[in-house]
């Protein structure tokens, strides 16, 4: 998990344990649910500000591409226009 997922899970409440997991340790269901909503809103409005930042159009780069590599997460062959994708091996 990169740095930046991790201090929205801290941000929301949750403890990020050794191996970087978040965990929401020593709460009740209703808080561990609370800290769950609050880091599934942290990404949303961090998505949101990214699209905010590079406007309308993104810079000529896909928005799955942009939000992936923003978050460090590796784009596949999947996030790619059809066209540009490899074909499957038969």
């Amino acid at each position: 998990m990169n740095d930046r997922i991790k201090q929205l899970a801290e941000q929301a409440g949750m403890y990020v344990e050794a191996r970087g997991e978040p965990w929401p340790k020593w709460m009740s269901a209703e808080e561990c649910e609370l800290a769950y909503a609050k880091f599934a809103e942290l990404i949303v409005q961090e998505c949101a500000d990214l699209a905010y930042s590079h406007s309308i159009y993104s810079r000529g780069v896909p928005w799955n591409q942009v939000i992936k590599r923003h978050f460090d997460i590796a784009i596949t062959n999947s996030d790619l226009a059809p066209y540009f994708r490899t074909p499957p091996l038969l």
